[in-house]
C-alpha cells in the first residue's frame, strides 16, 4: 500500500479526503494535468476502504450479472502507476487553521498520523441515516458499501434456504435506489419474493424524467411489487413494519427492511467550523471552494454547491464525476497562477437499472428501454471507470463471460455447490 510521505517532505501537498467518486477522479485528474516547470505537488488521497466503489453497479452484485474486482477495485490497483500516494484511513480531525489532518491508520488502530496541506479536498461522501426511525438502525439493512451488500446478501441467503412461501421484502425509498433494488431482488427471487416500496411522496422517482418514471413504473407493475404512497415509516421491528398513512397506522409483518433514503454528513465535517447549509452540508463557491477557506474544496454529498448562475445542484455521481474534473482544474489553477472556472453542470441524462438485462435511459435526446437501455447504460459506465487499464479488463470480462456460460452449458458442466 502507498503510505502518504506526512514530515520529510517540501513539496506543496494536496490532501483529498475520501476516495468516492469526487476524491478518486480529482486525484487522477490531479496526476494528469501539466505542472510544466513547477515542481508537482504531492497528491495524497485517503479513504478509510481499501477499494474504490462504483455506486452504480452496486446492485448488479445481488444478482450475480457482476463480480466485486469489477465495481470496487483496489486503490493500490487503480493507482498503480500513478504519482499518488494512497492512505487507508479515518479522519478523525481537521484543523483548518494549522491546515492539519489527524487519521487513525487501519495497519495499526492504535496509530494516529497528522497531515499537512496547502489544498484540501472534502469529499467524504454521506452516510445513511437510520436513527430517524425507531428500529432502523437494530433492522433495517442500508444500502452504499461493498459491506452493506455483502450484509444483505448473506441475510438473503438465510431467507432463501428456509421453507417460507413467500420472503416479504419491504423497501423504504422509492428514488433510484428503491426502485433499482426492487427490480434486482424481484427478478433474483421471482415468485417466492413479495415486494412493497414505501414512499413518503405522492409518486415514484419524483426527480426522474416522465419517461424513466413511467417505465419504472411498468417494470414494478409487471414483478408485482406494491407502492405505497405518502406513507411514513414510523417504526421497525424484527419480524415487522409498521406504515402511517393519512393518520392511520398499521403495522405488517415482514422478512428483510431495506433502507435506501437520505444522507448525512459524517460527524468529522459536521464538526468543522465552516460555513453549512441547514442539512449540514458545506457551503461552497462557484468555483467548489468553500466559503471564506479558498484552499478547501467540498465536493460531492458533504458539498452545498451552486453552478455558475448559482442555482443548487443535486448530489448525484453523475454531478461528481463533473465536479471532479473542476476541482481539479482549479487546484492546478490556484497554484500556477491561472483563472479559476466556475462549475458549470451538464445535466447528461439519466439512467435506471429494472432488473436483470433490463434498464431505462434518457439524455441527449435519446430515449431507451428493455435491453437497449441496458446494453447502453454498460457501456456509458464501463467508459466511466476510473482507469483504462480498468475499462479493459472489465470490458474484456463483458465479452467472454457469456462464451464461457454457452460452452459450460452446452458441455453439461455444473459447478459444485
Amino acid at each position: 500500500m502507498n503510505q502518504a510521505n506526512t514530515s520529510t517532505s517540501t513539496n506543496t501537498k494536496i490532501c483529498i479526503l475520501g476516495g468516492g467518486f469526487g476524491g478518486l477522479y480529482t486525484a487522477l485528474r490531479l496526476n494528469q494535468l501539466p505542472w510544466e516547470n513547477r515542481k508537482k505537488p504531492e497528491i495524497i488521497l485517503l479513504d478509510q476502504s481499501d477499494r474504490f466503489i462504483f455506486l452504480p453497479l452496486l446492485y448488479e452484485l445481488l444478482t450475480g450479472e457482476m463480480q466485486t474486482w469489477e465495481i470496487a477495485p483496489p486503490y493500490t490497483e487503480i493507482l498503480q502507476g500513478t504519482d499518488i500516494h494512497f492512505h487507508q484511513a479515518t479522519v478523525t480531525d481537521i484543523d483548518i487553521n494549522t491546515h492539519t489532518v489527524t487519521v487513525q491508520n487501519h495497519t495499526n488502530i492504535q496509530a494516529t498520523t497528522s497531515i499537512t496541506y496547502d489544498r484540501l479536498v472534502l469529499s467524504l461522501g454521506g452516510e445513511t441515516p437510520l436513527e430517524l426511525v425507531p428500529g432502523a438502525k437494530e433492522y433495517a439493512y442500508p444500502f452504499r458499501t461493498i459491506s452493506d451488500v455483502y450484509n444483505l446478501e448473506e441475510k438473503l441467503r438465510k431467507l432463501e434456504k428456509t421453507n417460507l412461501e413467500k420472503i416479504r421484502i419491504a423497501i423504504v425509498g422509492a428514488g433510484y435506489s428503491g426502485v433499482e433494488i426492487a427490480c434486482k431482488l424481484a427478478d433474483r427471487l421471482g415468485e417466492k419474493g413479495r415486494f412493497r416500496i414505501i414512499e413518503t411522496g405522492d409518486q415514484i422517482l419524483r426527480t426522474s424524467s416522465d419517461f424513466n418514471r413511467e417505465i419504472s413504473k411498468k417494470a414494478l407493475d409487471k414483478r408485482g411489487i406494491f407502492i405505497d404512497l405518502e406513507t411514513q415509516v414510523t417504526a421497525i421491528n424484527e419480524n415487522s413494519i409498521s406504515l402511517e398513512y393519512k393518520n392511520q397506522i398499521d403495522t405488517i409483518p415482514v422478512d428483510l427492511v431495506i433502507w435506501t433514503i437520505g444522507t448525512k454528513v459524517s460527524p468529522v465535517i459536521h464538526n468543522l467550523p465552516l460555513q453549512k447549509n441547514p442539512q449540514g452540508k458545506i457551503t461552497t463557491n462557484n468555483k467548489l471552494q468553500v466559503i471564506n477557506y479558498p484552499e478547501i474544496f467540498a465536493l460531492g454529498d458533504v458539498a452545498d454547491s451552486r453552478d455558475i448562475q448559482e442555482k443548487p445542484i443535486p448530489s448525484t455521481a453523475q454531478v461528481a464525476f463533473q465536479q471532479a474534473d473542476y476541482t481539479a482544474w482549479n487546484i492546478w489553477a490556484s497554484l500556477t497562477n491561472r483563472p479559476l472556472l466556475p462549475f458549470c453542470y451538464q445535466p447528461l441524462g439519466e439512467m435506471i437499472a429494472l432488473g436483470i438485462d433490463n434498464a431505462t435511459l434518457t439524455g441527449l435526446g435519446i430515449k431507451l428501454d428493455g435491453s437497449l437501455g441496458y446494453l447502453a447504460r454498460r457501456l456509458t459506465y464501463l467508459y466511466r471507470l476510473p482507469t483504462f487499464n480498468h475499462q479493459m479488463k472489465v470490458g474484456f470480462n463483458w465479452l467472454v463471460q457469456p462464451i464461457i456460460q454457452t460452452m459450460t452449458k452446452n458441455l453439461g458442466y455444473k459447478p459444485r455447490p
